[in-house]
């Protein structure tokens, strides 16, 4: 499933003239089953996503303003989002919040900031384009379910009247990101439409509720998603998800079926259709689909990762710590591949290769609660390991004992 969790210029007016006529697609709503699901714990409303609330209209009126007549009203908007007029931002990839709900929190994922300052671009009445950055391919785990990482980032153009069109020149433009990323790194981008953008924060919302086992809510969010951007397939992956989670094997299979008429190789969609027609028995099927994914994808997520748990657990740091490295070799900022191979350093008596990797693994955190944890682990070692005197059958008793509680 994909979540995102930074270029082809495309002219737009300003979102206070228009977003994209919502895409319609009749052979994408055969997809849907309604009546499978009961109603939503709340109202899925897109329209909130970014609606302004009170709090941010109150900034607006003051600490912004005042930025922007020091710096005028793109540089203003610039100022406050870099911990200026004490809108200092967190960046947390625990959920997907609104443009409101992230203004409140002072945090939020990569989209939720996006989110809120697109609001406030329109308050304004500064032109926007939003960017979906290609970045490495990262694959996180979540309550049995994989997710793979996307980014995006905004970037803003100078102020129009309210009546005029933004016209863009890419000497005019200026891009916000609120996660560090080298520069050849963030160039690989693709503007995507307002449409797409609250695809992807409902199809984030979706994946959100079907990590925590809530089918019903998953679905109307995923509904939303496909509502919004049918053109979109990540969002018929995450509704092929919840519907093999729910036991409907039909519908699972012909919303992948969709998503792979229009990307034959899509990874996700094949990796999901091989457990679908597993699931029916059909395994001649499901092996022709296997050895597919092989050919595109010859080393699955989190391979290496789940050989060396296995190797930590009867106490084969070495091949432990070869595994981790090979995981991060193709996923360098993954927190829980340098948490491990922290570990596996320190069964073989090396505490300060220990530190070095949970210190990155609390760098890389995408979540305040994981960076707490993380920098918890650390202290704790740091206390246990006086500058690495500890022996290594020390560090090996307590390993084995860390181990035997997870």
């Amino acid at each position: 499933m994909r979540t995102p969790t930074t270029c082809l210029l495309v002219l737009t007016l300003l979102l206070t003239a228009c977003a994209s006529p919502e895409p319609k697609s009749p052979l994408a709503d055969r997809l849907l089953v309604d009546a499978a699901f009961a109603a939503p714990s709340k109202p899925v409303d897109l329209r909130q996503a970014m609606a302004m609330s009170d709090e941010m209209a109150r900034f607006a009126a003051g600490p912004l303003a005042a930025e922007v007549r020091m710096h005028g009203a793109r540089g203003g908007l610039i100022s406050a989002m870099n911990n200026r007029s004490g809108l200092k931002l967190d960046y947390d990839t625990a959920r997907t919040r609104t443009a409101g709900e992230a203004y409140e929190a002072r945090t939020g994922n990569c989209l939720s900031l996006v989110l809120m300052t697109a609001v406030f671009a329109r308050h304004l009445n500064l032109p926007v384009r939003y960017n979906s950055v290609y970045l490495d391919e990262t694959w996180t785990r979540n309550n049995g379910l994989f997710f793979v990482t996307g980014h995006v980032n905004i970037t803003l153009g100078r102020p129009v009247s309210p009546n005029g069109a933004a016209v863009y020149h890419e000497p005019e433009m200026v891009t916000l990101d609120f996660v560090p990323i080298e520069e050849t790194r963030r160039q690989r981008a693709t503007a995507i439409d307002e449409q797409t953008l609250l695809a992807m924060y409902a199809n984030n919302r979706a994946a959100e509720a079907l990590a925590s086992n809530d089918l019903d809510d998953a679905y109307w969010w995923s509904r939303a998603a496909i509502k919004a951007d049918p053109r979109w397939m990540a969002s018929f992956n995450t509704l092929a998800v919840l519907y093999r989670r729910k036991g409907m094997g039909a519908p699972a299979e012909a919303a992948l079926r969709f998503v792979l008429d229009r990307e034959h190789e899509n990874v996700q969609a094949l990796s999901n259709l091989a457990l679908v027609l597993n699931d029916a028995g059909r395994k001649a099927e499901a092996d022709r689909v296997t050895h597919q994914l092989s050919l595109i994808q010859p080393v699955p997520p989190y391979k290496y990762f789940d050989e060396g748990v296995a190797a930590m657990r009867v106490g084969d740091y070495k091949t432990a710590k070869n595994r981790f490295e090979r995981e991060l070799a193709r996923a360098a900022y993954v927190a829980e591949f340098h948490f491990w191979l922290g570990l596996a350093n320190w069964g073989l008596g090396n505490p300060t290769a220990t530190r070095e990797h949970i210190a990155q693994a609390m760098e890389n955190s995408a979540t305040q609660k994981d960076r707490r944890l993380y920098a918890a682990k650390l202290a704790w070692l740091k206390r246990n390991t006086e500058l690495g005197q500890d022996s290594e059958t020390d560090n090996q008793r307590r390993l084995d004992a860390y181990l035997r509680q997870r």
